[in-house]
Formats: C-alpha cells, structure tokens, sequence
C-alpha cells in the first residue's frame, strides 16, 4: 500500500470523550468535555492524567483547586456531552443548561455526574505545559461505578458500557463513536 505525508493533527485516535468537573474557589461547579484524557500510573499510585488547554476556564479552576473529576459518559447522554464541549463555563451553569446531576463526591469538592456510570475523583499532584495544553497529573483517590454495571462477583461488566469515543483526527472532521464488538481479551497468544 502507498504512504503519503499529511498534515498531523491529533493523530493518535479514538480517545475517551470525558466530562471533567471542577469548581471555583467559591463552590461554583463547572464541566468541560474532553477528548485528552488517559491513564498515566495504572497502579500505586493510580493516576489519571488529563490535558487542558491554558485558555479554557476549568483550566482555571483546575489549577486553583488541583482537583477534578473524571466521569465516563454514555451514548444516552450524546447530546449533554456535546452541549458540555461547545460553551463556556465562564457565562453558561452547564449543570443548569443540560439538566446533568451533580452529586457529591467522596473526597475532592467538585462534584460527580450522576448521569455517567463510571467517576474518577483526582488530586493534582503535578501539572506540565505541553505545547498548547498543560498537563494535569491527577491522583485517583476515589472511584465509583453504577451498580448495575458490576456482575454478581463485582467484576465489571464491559459490555454494558456503551462508551462515546472522540474521534478528530488527521482531516477526518470531529465526530462521536460508541465502541464496536470485542475482538478478543488481551494475551490470548500467550494461551496457544
């Protein structure tokens, strides 16, 4: 097959599509969507990293506070997750705006979105300026998970996840995906 040199732009593609909360000083409680959102330490310590851009309000908020909440959306809510990404924080209350419902989180202020099955509570414990992004290191000190995702063991049940990608790469234009099939489990190789 033929190679062509392109232009990059995001090039490494699909990334979660995420709703980060944050809060003013004041207990003001903000949502920004974002496609920059990754898993930095899987373990001891667990830290999830996410990149803001300097301009952006929860940047802001996020770097008064250094805490912020990871939630993982679902396709039923699509189109909150889009309104949460396409206005400002600084003149919209997106809680207000797109009906989302906050509920108290177990250690950091900013709140948990009720309407996401799965919310990762971070504390900042390092942020870095990468070209127009900083990145916030956050320390993962509580996570939750709706119940109905868990199977009789507590075992989470992916499947059930209808998890939304973002997917802007190349010249590809923005769009949303959900998660096609499972092709296999990790290692299966290793079993043959």
């Amino acid at each position: 097959m033929a190679k062509v040199a392109i232009d990059v732009y995001r090039p490494i593609y699909p990334t979660p599509a995420a709703l980060i909360t944050s809060i003013s000083p004041g207990g003001k409680p903000n949502i920004i969507t974002l496609g920059e959102t990754f898993n930095i330490s899987i373990r001891r310590p667990v830290i999830v990293g996410i990149a803001v851009g300097k301009a952006r309000y929860s940047h802001e908020l996020i770097s008064q506070t250094r805490e912020y909440v990871v939630n993982l959306p679902t396709a039923r809510i699509l189109t909150q997750l889009d309104q949460c990404g396409s206005v400002s924080g600084r003149r919209v209350d997106k809680f207000a705006a797109t009906g989302l419902t906050a509920l108290p989180a177990q250690v950091v202020k900013p709140p948990l979105i009720a309407e996401c099955p799965i919310n990762i509570e971070c504390k900042v414990i390092g942020v870095h300026e990468v070209g127009d992004h900083d990145l916030f290191l956050g320390e993962v000190v509580a996570a939750h998970v709706d119940t109905d995702l868990l199977d009789e063991t507590g075992k989470l049940c992916t499947d059930r996840l209808d998890t939304i990608c973002f997917l802007h790469s190349f010249n590809c234009g923005a769009e949303y995906w959900s998660l096609g099939r499972k092709l296999a489990d990790t290692w299966f190789t290793r079993r043959s």
